[in-house]
């Protein structure tokens, strides 16, 4: 197998241990997949949809990617159905104490379900610090988790936010994450096959670079 895939290139079954448990704690989401046609989806909870979507995006985006940054990729939202958006206020300093408080949650988690696994405390320092979006720009695998983030979110996730949302608000979003994208991420995203409505929303955003909140996690 490659290195892109589920193998476990220890040897040892450490990475595949961690895998199992990180999808067995999404599992736990009680939210079914809001988009159970889209790629990795069929009917399964939210969360553990969500992964597997990180764990392709990311496979694609680096076919090489380390064994920390498949982990990360995969614990990306590990149970974050427990820290809903609405226990924060309004706004973008609600949004900022939310998304600060989620990037600890899942660095929590994903750090005690490697350590089970056997794994040394250098990887599980390097999957936390991915998972807490450390060196977005100017570090290359950081950068590669925020582009399938980002990716995961249009292709599965952009038509449905924009339903409930103000379109105004919906661009100044595309557009303040268009600027976190790598040149690599953004070409992936304007090879996306996306509904009309979705698509008039990134072109318009395409226009400027700027916004409040961010639509990747």
């Amino acid at each position: 197998m490659s290195a892109g895939t589920d193998a476990d290139a220890t040897g040892d079954g450490r990475f595949a241990r961690a895998l199992a448990a990180i999808d067995a704690a999404n599992a736990q989401d009680p939210n079914p997949d809001p988009i159970p046609d889209a790629p990795g989806g069929a009917g399964v909870p939210a969360g553990l949809a969500y992964g597997r979507r990180m764990t392709a995006w990311v496979e694609r985006l680096k076919p090489d990617a380390s064994q920390a940054l498949r982990l990360a990729a995969r614990a990306q939202h590990i149970r974050r159905w427990e820290i809903p958006r609405a226990d924060y206020p309004e706004g973008r300093d609600g949004y900022l104490r939310w998304r600060t408080r989620l990037k600890r949650h899942h660095a929590k988690i994903a750090a005690a379900i490697l350590q089970d696994a056997g794994y040394d405390a250098a990887t599980i320092e390097r999957v936390q610090a991915l998972l807490r979006k450390r060196g977005v720009k100017t570090d290359p695998e950081t950068q590669t988790l925020e582009d399938a983030a980002c990716l995961v979110f249009l292709e599965t996730g952009l038509a449905e936010f924009a339903r409930s949302h103000d379109p105004q608000k919906v661009v100044g979003i595309l557009r303040k994450t268009w600027g976190k994208m790598s040149d690599a991420g953004r070409s992936a995203a304007l090879e996306l096959d996306l509904p009309d409505e979705a698509r008039a929303l990134v072109a318009e955003a395409l226009g400027e670079e700027k916004g409040s909140e961010s639509f990747s996690a």
